[in-house]
């Protein structure tokens, strides 16, 4: 049985989105998102004014009469959603964990996909795989994964974004348009300060990722709170790491150490971003603290001039 909290967030949910998704938000999607190329339609007896490089030779000579063939663009499109709901989503300071807006993005988009009468999957990960659903249509296909999104209850673990690349590469043959959606944070203690305690850096998922994006179009989703931008002044606190309990004490009043954990924050963003345009990735940032339907318009417009 599913909780009625849980289908009350659901519902919302699908309000929320269904408000935001109107039929401006799914023309800019369309025009985006295009299908993967031309299928042929019919072949019907030449016209004088047709292309005669569209002339089916074949029929053609086997009636006697010119005979083209007709192709029409494929509309139909598949969209995978690749979640990362690793321990590390669970943080949110503002109106939302980190992995309630990854949901509610991944469902403002499916809702699009649905009304364009798109396919839509979906890929639940942390570490390992934890869930794949195969793409499909129709709305109830919709809201079973959003459901999944929000119900999916994950023991704490890190991040292995490669594998699941690895994986989307092996499951998914045909095109399709793949959301990366992570904070992309493999350990939670690296946004602290290089030369600080316990401090890391993520593993490289730069491979798998460019081999993906040559069969696919693939677009990272940088899910974000802003204290994990500037930290406040709110005097000594612990730093837990969501993933692997590692715990470090940090005195937040010291202004050096604000700067330097703002700039190492900036830089790993920077680096992120700076990655994925060396390999042809877009990247739409969303954060906790602000509404992100006008980046993603931004960003439909912005891949609109591109193409």
């Amino acid at each position: 049985m599913i909780p009625q909290e849980l289908i009350k967030k659901i519902r919302q949910i699908q309000i929320y989105t269904s408000r935001m998704v109107d039929a401006s938000f799914t023309g800019q999607y369309e025009s985006v998102f295009k299908g993967r190329g031309m299928q042929f339609d019919e072949v019907r007896e030449y016209i004088p004014g047709d292309d005669i490089r569209t002339i089916d030779w074949n029929v053609t000579a086997r009636t006697g009469k010119p005979y083209i063939k007709r192709f029409v663009e494929e509309r139909e499109m598949t969209v995978i959603f690749a979640v990362d709901l690793s321990a590390s989503g669970d943080f949110g300071t503002v109106n939302k964990a980190k992995n309630e807006l990854a949901a509610e993005f991944c469902a403002v988009m499916a809702f699009a996909a649905a009304k364009n009468n798109d396919k839509v999957g979906l890929l639940i990960f942390a570490d390992q795989i934890e869930l794949y659903i195969p793409p499909k249509k129709g709305m109830s296909h919709v809201l079973r994964l959003i459901r999944e999104l929000l119900y999916f209850k994950m023991p704490k673990r890190k991040t292995d974004i490669s594998q699941a690349l690895d994986y989307l590469a092996k499951v998914v043959r045909k095109r399709a348009t793949v959301f990366l959606v992570s904070d992309f944070i493999e350990t939670d203690l690296a946004i602290l300060p290089k030369g600080t305690p316990n401090s890391a850096n993520g593993t490289d998922f730069k491979k798998p990722l460019s081999l993906l994006n040559k069969h696919h179009d693939v677009i990272a989703v940088s899910v974000r709170d802003r204290a994990e931008i500037a930290l406040p002044n709110i005097g000594l606190i612990e730093f837990t790491d969501a993933e692997t309990g590692e715990t470090i004490l940090v005195d937040t009043s010291s202004r050096q150490f604000r700067n330097k954990y703002s700039s190492t924050s900036a830089q790993r963003f920077d680096n992120l971003k700076s990655m994925l345009r060396t390999i042809n990735v877009d990247c739409i940032s969303i954060s906790t603290d602000k509404p992100y339907i006008q980046d993603l318009v931004r960003f439909f417009h912005m891949r609109h001039r591109r193409h």
